[in-house]
């Protein structure tokens, strides 16, 4: 196998705040290879949206990478100062924020908004930028590009600024597009067009894209692989299919017995509890308090992840090597 696009390695990022130091991502690793489709999953509070931050370098005080590396085209991320990073954001690595109202700028037009980012990373005049936002604008399914440009986002729906802000992630065509909970807020129709739309853009751009969502459905058709993570750490590593045909953690089991189906007459059944406080994060596997299959090693260790069979991995001292 190549050598990956994308390499996080044992990242940490903790969070000082008056009630001690929260530990959002506790030692983390992944790869994500070229053209792959990889989705971080879990629920509210695991980590997941920190760890896309993290990777633009976009954690701001009282945040802080304490740990780990993350290496992008065989070059680490972590050292790199901010003029450096200005150069990678947009151009190479970009990023599809949650509740794109909340993110465009309000006072300006939407091509605009759109133009800048393409003149921000391209020796171009502003004609040559607008041409290529209007190419871009119908490429993912705007009827009336211009029309469209000349809009305020709050002249158009949730969907449409979702749009927007996907023209702006892969205009200047990044080989990485990270897309955290794209779909938040949207109705289900228009949730399916927006992934349908990623996965259009990823095959006909080559793109990579890093998939955030605590929705398991959402990422079913569209990744090739799944990392699942809990409470900070990282649970299971596995190819889609093999996933959700055999989960191998606990906690993915319990994830998925707790989506409902149509297919079957069982009434879904709950993970019992709550994610624990980043504050307080229990000793052992973070995931024993709320395991049906926890003993006392759970509580005092910490599993590994290590590779289990097929490029699967899992963080469970009782899931079969």
């Amino acid at each position: 196998m190549s050598e990956p696009l994308l390499k996080v390695q044992d990242l940490k990022i903790h969070f000082s705040t008056f009630y001690g130091v929260a530990k959002a991502v506790d030692g983390i690793s992944f790869e994500v290879q070229h053209g792959e489709a990889l989705g971080l999953v879990g629920e509210s509070g695991s980590g997941k949206s920190v760890t896309g931050m993290a990777i633009l370098q976009l954690i701001q005080p009282p945040g802080k990478v304490v740990a780990g590396d993350i290496i992008f085209a065989g070059k680490s991320l972590v050292d790199y100062s901010e003029k450096e990073m200005q150069n990678v954001r947009g151009s190479k690595i970009s990023m599809i924020f949650q509740n794109p109202r909340t993110c465009l700028n309000p006072v300006l037009t939407l091509g605009r908004q759109i133009d800048r980012v393409y003149l921000q990373h391209n020796n171009v005049t502003p004609a040559q930028a607008s041409e290529h936002r209007l190419e871009m604008l119908s490429r993912v399914g705007i009827g009336d590009p211009i029309r469209f440009s000349n809009n305020y986002p709050h002249q158009v729906s949730g969907g449409m600024c979702q749009r927007a802000m996907i023209v702006m992630a892969i205009i200047c065509e990044p080989q990485l597009v990270i897309a955290d909970e794209p779909t938040t807020g949207l109705d289900v129709t228009i949730q399916r067009q927006i992934m349908e739309l990623l996965a259009e853009m990823r095959e006909r751009m080559n793109e990579t894209q890093i998939l955030i969502t605590h929705d398991l459905g959402v990422v079913a058709e569209t990744c090739h692989r799944i990392v699942v993570m809990y409470a900070s750490r990282v649970m299971e590593v596995s190819p889609t299919r093999q996933l959700f045909n055999e989960p191998l953690h606990p906690y993915t089991i319990g994830l998925l017995n707790s989506i409902p189906r149509v297919d079957i007459d069982e009434q879904p059944t709950p993970l019992p509890g709550y994610v624990p406080n980043a504050l307080n994060r229990p000793s052992g596997c973070p995931f024993h308090p709320r395991c049906s299959r926890a003993q006392e090693r759970c509580q005092v260790e910490q599993p590994e992840l290590v590779p289990v069979k097929d490029g699967r991995s899992a963080a469970c001292f009782f899931v079969e090597k």
